[in-house]
């Protein structure tokens, strides 16, 4: 994902886990704010594991997200990665990711999630 799309700043973080909403899964909370732009970023706690998996899960999320880039309205979200999502596979975290852009109602009218 290109760095202008990411959520950096831990203000803006604060911002969207004071003014977001939520909904959950059982591997991740997703967090939406209304912003100018596009921004997403990603909170993977120690409770997840250590540097190592932490990492490779927000790689995976990195990932999940980037296909939505194009069909996602603009806001700022935030994806926090629950510990179970360490143990989980790439293919669930899509679908979770998938399933919380669609319960967000976060796609533009006319593109439809796949």
């Amino acid at each position: 994902m290109e760095k202008r799309y990411r959520l950096q700043k831990n203000k803006a973080f604060q911002y969207v886990y004071h003014r977001g909403r939520s909904a959950a899964c059982r591997d991740l909370v997703m967090l939406v704010a209304k912003g100018k732009g596009l921004k997403v970023g990603f909170s993977v706690s120690k409770k997840v594991g250590n540097a190592v998996v932490r990492n490779k899960v927000k790689r995976r999320l990195r990932e999940c997200f980037r296909p939505h880039l194009g069909d996602v309205k603009s806001g700022l979200y935030v994806i926090v990665a629950r510990p179970s999502a360490a143990t989980a596979t790439f293919q669930s975290l899509q679908k979770d990711v998938r399933y919380l852009l669609r319960k967000h109602n976060a796609f533009q009218e006319g593109n439809r999630a796949p």
